[in-house]
């Protein structure tokens, strides 16, 4: 198997190569997309364009040399080491050369229709860059597909739009620190139609888009707008409904707690588990034995 992208198209030359897909997955119609590979090359070179942005994280290993270039310029001339970040702006021709690679890498590939406000004009490659935010964005969503957790449309959208806000700050392009931006909140009837949206859907897979579809709004306006009015991201507050009625079922019905995530729409018990005892510090079993009477 080839290092060939998922996404655009181009020219690869390899010698003695080897690659295994571990994860190809993608969300809101193919807007958003996750591929993780274990990747081996003795000598591999690159010439690709792509219609998305690319963003690539080195999970383990490294090359012995990479070579980077765009518009006829060196962006990177050093190595791929395990931490690393390396970011392609839609429409880009990138020139990479590789020396005795052996690693694993997970890219998220996103397209620019896509919170286009978020990057500035003019953002170029960004090779082989340290960010402990990005690198968490990105890991905690493998980690999460690799568990078979599925994360869901609303969480996927709202983890892209955190990605996009920290590459334009990554990529050197951010204004100077200014005042935060003060967004409006939701009207009282739109706040209560989406809530009401939410309680009634909680078991479904909810996104963004279809929120904001309730309260009128653009996805991007409804996000600030939504958080500005709550406190929390509509992703955060989906988690929380999710949790507030688990904890109503636990309390009142002998339902399995693997039932009670389902209907819910968590991915599986662990994902209710693991989200329930972050959010009440405590699991669901244990929860439930404190509404268990006792003989």
């Amino acid at each position: 198997m080839s290092i060939r992208p998922l996404v655009g198209s181009g020219e690869i030359v390899e010698r003695v190569a080897s690659t295994r897909s571990a994860l190809d997955r993608s969300w809101l119609g193919g807007r958003v997309r996750l591929d993780h590979r274990h990747w081996q090359s003795a000598e591999s070179d690159v010439v690709w364009t792509a219609p998305q942005h690319l963003l690539v994280l080195t999970d383990s290993g490294r090359t012995g040399r990479t070579l980077i270039r765009a518009n006829g310029k060196v962006v990177y001339d050093g190595a791929d080491y395990a931490g690393a970040l390396t970011f392609v702006p839609a429409g880009t021709e990138r020139r990479n050369a590789y020396l005795e690679a052996r690693l694993s890498y997970t890219a998220l590939w996103i397209d620019p229709s896509f919170g286009s406000s978020a990057l500035p004009d003019g953002i170029g490659i960004i090779a082989n860059a340290r960010d402990e935010v990005l690198r968490v964005l990105i890991a905690s969503l493998r980690d999460e597909l690799l568990a078979g957790w599925g994360p869901s449309a609303g969480y996927v959208e709202h983890l892209t739009a955190l990605v996009l806000d920290r590459l334009a700050v990554v990529g050197g392009r951010a204004a100077s620190p200014l005042p935060p931006t003060r967004h409006a909140a939701l009207s009282r009837p739109a706040s209560e139609r989406v809530r009401d949206y939410v309680r009634a859907h909680v078991g479904t897979d909810l996104s963004i888009k279809d929120m904001a579809a309730v309260a009128g709004l653009a996805p991007d306006s409804f996000a600030r707008r939504f958080k500005a009015t709550t406190g929390m991201s509509p992703y955060a507050f989906v988690l929380e409904e999710r949790v507030r009625q688990a904890e109503a079922l636990l309390a009142e019905t002998r339902e399995p707690i693997g039932g009670i995530a389902m209907q819910l729409g968590f991915a599986s018990q662990s994902h209710l588990t693991s989200t329930f005892r972050r959010q009440r510090g405590i699991t669901p079993l244990a929860f439930r034995a404190n509404f268990v009477p006792r003989s």
